[in-house]
């Protein structure tokens, strides 16, 4: 893969990586130089541009198509960076209790007493370098490296929410309870995420944070990252849909949120776009109207009320209960009256099946989609047992489509799937390469709407070392060091620090979608000219 540098002209990107066909990853010399081109495309985005997204040495810019991302490389080569100016306004103070169990370790780790780390801590401002791991988690830098620690050998499965923590050069707060493999000092009382906010995140890049010694805090519970009951719509008497059973896991989706990489929250969305999108076709919604993804067969609605629906996808038979019980084809409208239930079986071939109907899956947005995002916790919850989704008025059309054909879907023989090389594929030689596109993956069952997790025979990195996080997008091939690859999908976090070989085509990554569990993957590299 070619990397296009500039010369020795200060202020200006020092290199442009390609990620995928639709994205572009800019080098910098320095955090000052990452917060600066943050903020330009923040304050002034280029045309095309759809998201941003600043790590520990890169930014990565995202656009809307390929033919965007290659204006959006001319531009950023010619862009002058300009250091934003700086107020006390931004100052973000956080008051912390130093009382975390792994105080005396970092102690001990520094050379410091557990009073010096506290002042080491409070004694110097601290800024947002990027976001990622977690709505609300800012991983932010200090202006000394006395409390740069490594992270801890074995992460703990559950970090509580509020923990203060040090990992590596970085300090920051979990936002709400999950794993976590750096060291906790303290905790705080500050909401780092709260959707009631009009800016949801307490710090964001680019911001000032000054960590504040006190004697206690308020506790303040986990905040969901999930709008209240009451406004998913949920309960009876409404039209639309009852859940009866959801099968393995059934989420809402819609075409998913973009634009809120700074704030550590990625697109998600149907993974087999194409598919919700012909559903909501055949029931004369909006392109972007929600509707039910489901996996492997096994969701069970009953109508309440009559309803319009359609199921795209994974092929299934379909299965209506009523006074006079009958099967229905897939990709066609159909009536499902007051009372009838409807049955997706188990796929015979594909992996995900979508219902969309007419008017679309009515739940509450989250930063403007109605999308389940697994890995952040944004959005609808999985569906339950008795819950009702109501029908709302997303329609662009007062006619139903006609049946549509479906494309092949993957069974039992090989995937195939084409791969950009880059943005790290100097990480690995040519025969890292040639086992890549050379060997049959298989997916295994670890696998989620995060990633897939494949299993094989392991690559090999020619480099020692780990590479410092980066943004990273839907279709990257992420090689931790066991070397078996992970497939990131639309739920994967934003930012990553294993080396990225290549980049699934924007346009196969409905087809990976399908790709069940137990199935068999082969890519294949092509190119593409930034």
């Amino acid at each position: 893969m070619e990397v296009e540098t500039r010369g020795s002209k200060p202020r200006r990107i020092r290199a442009l990586r390609p990620v995928g066909t639709r994205a572009v990853l800019a080098e910098l010399d320095g955090l000052k130089d990452v917060l600066a081109l943050q903020d330009m495309l923040t304050r002034a985005p280029l045309p095309g541009q759809v998201d941003v997204v600043a790590a520990a040495e890169t930014v990565m810019v995202v656009g809307e198509s390929a033919s965007a991302i290659r204006a959006i490389r001319a531009r950023l080569l010619e862009l002058d960076i300009t250091t934003p100016e700086v107020t006390g306004s931004g100052l973000v103070v956080i008051d912390t209790v130093y009382d975390g169990e792994d105080l005396t370790d970092v102690a001990g780790i520094t050379g410091l007493s557990p009073d010096a780390v506290v002042a080491a801590h409070t004694g110097q401002v601290w800024t947002v370098a990027f976001a990622g791991f977690a709505p609300g988690f800012g991983y932010m830098v200090g202006q000394n490296d006395v409390l740069t620690v490594p992270r801890r050998p074995s992460p703990r499965t559950a970090v509580p929410a509020g923990s203060v923590a040090l990992g590596g050069p970085y300090s920051a707060v979990y936002p709400r309870s999950s794993p976590g493999g750096w060291h906790l000092i303290g905790r705080t009382g500050a909401r780092m995420w709260d959707l009631e906010r009009t800016q949801p995140a307490l710090v964001r890049p680019g911001d000032r944070v000054q960590y504040r010694a006190v004697r206690e805090v308020v506790n303040v519970a986990a905040v969901s990252t999930r709008p209240p009951e009451s406004e998913q719509h949920l309960g009876s008497g409404l039209s639309g849909l009852r859940i009866l059973k959801p099968g393995a896991q059934s989420l809402v989706e819609d075409l998913g949120r973009r634009g809120y990489g700074p704030l550590g929250v990625s697109a998600a969305g149907a993974l087999d776009r194409a598919s919700l999108r012909r559903a909501n076709r055949l029931v004369g919604n909006a392109a972007s109207a929600a509707a039910i993804e489901s996996v492997n067969g096994g969701l069970v609605v009953e109508a309440v009320g009559d309803q319009m629906v359609a199921v795209t996808g994974a092929p299934s038979t379909l299965t209506v209960r009523s006074s006079s019980n009958r099967t229905v084809p897939m990709a066609t409208p159909f009536v499902l009256l007051d009372g009838e239930v409807l049955t997706v079986g188990p796929p015979e071939c594909g992996f995900r099946s979508y219902l969309a109907v007419r008017g679309g899956v009515d739940v509450a947005e989250v930063l403007g989609s109605r999308s389940a995002d697994t890995m952040s916790g944004v959005g609808p919850a999985p569906l339950v047992p008795g819950q009702v989704l109501p029908a709302g008025g997303n329609t662009v059309s007062a006619a139903v489509g006609s049946p549509e054909l479906q494309p092949d879907f993957p069974s039992t023989g090989v995937t195939v799937l084409e791969v950009v090389p880059g943005p790290r594929d100097d990480w690995f030689d040519s025969s890292a390469i040639e086992s890549l596109t050379s060997q049959e993956w298989v997916v295994t069952p670890q696998s989620n709407r995060v990633g897939m997790r494949l299993d094989g025979t392991p690559l090999q990195r020619t480099r020692k070392g780990e590479l410092p996080s980066e943004g990273t997008v839907a279709g990257a091939l992420q090689i931790p060091p066991a070397g078996l690859p992970v497939l990131f999908l639309a739920d994967h976090p934003i930012t990553g620090g294993y080396p990225v070989i290549g980049v699934v085509r924007e346009e196969h990554l409905d087809l990976a979608a399908q790709v069940p569990i137990g199935g068999r993957i082969r890519f294949g590299l092509t190119t593409f000219t930034p």
